[in-house]
């Protein structure tokens, strides 16, 4: 399999669990993926040094810890890596809960047009969902 639209199977272990097959209140890991436009970088650069104490509550609030976005440049594109890790026991509930505080909406109206979602994407998402295929505490 060496085309990129191959579609390998999941091969879990050990140091790559299943999804789903966590010990309940163990922490979840999340990486995810989306393009920086690139005529936006400097204001998405100028917000995440100074972001909003109401989105850094909101995010802890939902059981979000470690949460890092790196910025990566491939050919002459540059791409978001964000990278999180979940201590909640309801994921879908703090989504939704983030989803939903107008203080988050407000954030997103500036962030959102710094941001291309890739073609790839799950068609719920934003930013791609990357699949884990290895992990050491």
């Amino acid at each position: 399999m060496n085309q990129i639209n191959d579609k390998p199977h999941p091969s879990y272990g050990p140091t790559n669990p299943a999804p789903g097959n966590q010990a309940a209140g163990q922490r979840q890991r999340y990486g995810s993926l989306i393009e920086l436009n690139l005529e936006k970088e400097q204001a998405y650069r100028d917000l995440h040094a100074a972001v909003w104490p109401t989105i850094v509550e909101r995010i802890k609030q939902a059981n979000i810890e470690n949460y890092s976005i790196y910025v990566a440049p491939i050919g002459d594109r540059k791409y978001l890596f964000s990278y999180f890790e979940y201590t909640g026991s309801n994921f879908a509930a703090d989504m939704a809960s983030i989803a939903e505080d107008p203080e988050t909406k407000r954030w997103w109206r500036e962030t959102i047009p710094c941001q291309t979602p890739l073609p790839n994407r799950k068609p719920d998402e934003w930013w791609m969902d990357l699949e884990s295929v290895f992990h050491l505490d």
